[in-house]
């Protein structure tokens, strides 16, 4: 992918000077029965923020995590992983971060962490009270163009997302598996008129 600026991923970028809640998610990808696929997870419908929505597994940096510019966020994405999946960190490989992308509605400050889930382990729900399921799609299913579409808030957002696995992915979640595709040479051509309310469900 070369050299990646925050830019060219999303126009919400960390405010100037600092300020906003650092936290890290894992963007995993293994080799599945058809290929390269990724690692999501479906939030409890029941909690106060992001209830239902699809997401990459991640969270907060505790003070352990040490210095946020240095291996916090690799040790939060992992950690959190871990917690929300059940995954055995040790058949995961960390290979880099993604430049710092800041969610508004949050105020959370996020770097996206890439990983090779080189040996596989068994995955799940750990709690059902934050986590409705846990899932892999294949890569093979998000460049396809006919599971691509635009996302509709009523707010009058409008985003890239994604029907795949009986979801729709969405949001920041969706804004950067869509940038990954794109810089990594896998997008296909889709039809950016389809459109998508964020009420559709599979």
């Amino acid at each position: 992918m070369g050299t990646v600026r925050a830019r060219q991923l999303s126009r919400f970028l960390p405010p100037e000077g600092g300020g906003g809640r650092q936290s890290a998610v894992l963007v995993l990808f293994g080799e599945g029965p058809s290929g390269p696929e990724l690692l999501l997870m479906e939030r409890s419908g029941t909690l106060r923020a992001h209830a239902g929505q699809p997401s990459f597994p991640g969270g907060a940096l505790d003070p352990q995590d040490g210095d946020p510019a240095g291996a916090g966020p690799l040790c939060a994405a992992l950690r959190e992983a871990e917690e929300e999946t059940g995954l055995d960190p040790s058949g995961v490989q960390l290979f880099g971060v993604l430049p710092k992308l800041y969610i508004p509605v949050s105020g959370f400050v996020v770097t996206p962490v890439l990983g090779w889930w080189h040996t596989p382990s068994p995955i799940g729900a750990v709690d059902p009270a934050e986590t409705a399921r846990v899932f892999t799609v294949p890569v093979a299913d998000l460049t396809n163009p006919a599971n691509r579409a635009m996302a509709v808030h009523p707010s009058g957002y409008l985003g890239p997302a994604f029907t795949v696995q009986s979801a729709l992915v969405w949001g920041f979640t969706a804004g950067v598996i869509d940038r990954i595709l794109h810089f990594a040479g896998w997008e296909r051509p889709w039809d950016r008129e389809r459109q998508v309310p964020l009420e559709w469900h599979a």
